[in-house]
């Protein structure tokens, strides 16, 4: 991880002096480095040499994802992502849009690089789709009565493509046989179904200072999540029209109330319940192959995440 700390940062002299203050605002933000992570330990070999293919490749893909936290910030207008000031209210919303706009072109650029033109398509398809599955989110934003299923649809493309394409192409750059490349893909997605579902209850059930970014935005901002979805589902009709409305931005949401209201009705279980089902589908898709160097350590990760639910 020292190795690609050290290309991130060398990244910031190659944007212009004007913006360089600002790149690197949002490139060190001491992050969890999830995605790199699932790179490097998709492609481990047993040698445990840190492979330059890996470290840039992990460059890419996190840089797209730092991209897509500077945009999310802004449409969530959250004030605060890692405990400090997100880019958006650090500057200001326009120059968070296009400080996004410069990470992904750089990521894009940073693609190129690379022997096969593979890792370029790959990655140009998954921001593709990071982009469609915000847009959707941004289109459904307000609805009162999305389903579970847009839901899932939603999470898919903006957090679990990353994810899958990260382990896709760790393994693939090691060299591992296609069955163990799409194994590994699969693996990633179900991870990232995981996270997102589990980013979404921390929202809501979690603690602003140990997850470092403000909490509730969700509710007031009319985001429908799997926690609320449920809520909402078994509310009686009175009170599952008042979080229709408040969803819906007709009145100003109480989340202070519907934070209660989701301790009160179990809705904790049954959301970490689904986080635990996905990370166990995720496991099963790399168990025919832990003979190989990498599978193990997927594992692993995946036992992180799983303790960090059941420790909530």
């Amino acid at each position: 991880m020292k190795a690609l700390d050290a290309f991130l940062m060398e990244q910031i002299s190659q944007f212009e002096p004007e913006i360089r203050e600002h790149a690197a605002y949002s490139i060190d933000t001491g992050g969890k480095r999830i995605r790199p992570s699932l790179i490097f330990f998709s492609g481990w070999q047993n040698d445990g040499q840190v492979d330059e293919k890996l470290v840039r490749l992990a460059a890419v893909v996190e840089t797209v994802h730092l991209a897509t936290l500077v945009h999310d910030d802004i449409m969530d207008e959250a004030d605060i992502r890692r405990n400090r000031a997100t880019v958006a209210k650090k500057y200001n919303n326009a120059t968070a849009v296009l400080l996004g706009d410069a990470l992904f072109s750089h990521a894009v650029y940073l693609a190129t690089q690379f022997p096969t033109n593979e890792v370029c398509r790959d990655i140009a398809v998954s921001m593709r789709q990071v982009c469609t599955g915000e847009i959707l989110q941004t289109m459904q934003r307000g609805d009162p009565d999305l389903d579970m299923a847009t839901y899932f649809r939603v999470i898919d493309l903006k957090t679990a493509e990353l994810f899958r394409v990260s382990c896709h192409l760790g393994a693939r750059l090691a060299g591992f046989e296609d069955s163990y490349v799409q194994a590994a893909g699969a693996f990633g997605r179900h991870l990232g179904i995981a996270y997102q579902i589990y980013d979404d209850m921390t929202d809501l059930f979690g603690s602003q200072e140990k997850i470092g970014k403000t909490l509730g935005t969700d509710i007031a901002t009319g985001k429908p999540t799997m926690p609320l979805i449920l809520m909402r589902d078994r509310l009686p009709d009175d009170q599952a029209q008042l979080l229709r409305d408040s969803l819906s931005g007709k009145i100003e949401a109480d989340v202070p109330h519907w934070l209660e209201k989701l301790r009160e009705m179990g809705i904790f279980e049954e959301v970490r319940q689904a986080i635990f089902d996905e990370i166990t589908k995720g496991r099963d898709a790399i168990a025919p192959f832990q003979n190989n160097s990498s599978a193990p350590y997927l594992r692993t990760i995946s036992d992180l995440l799983w303790n960090q639910v059941a420790a909530l």
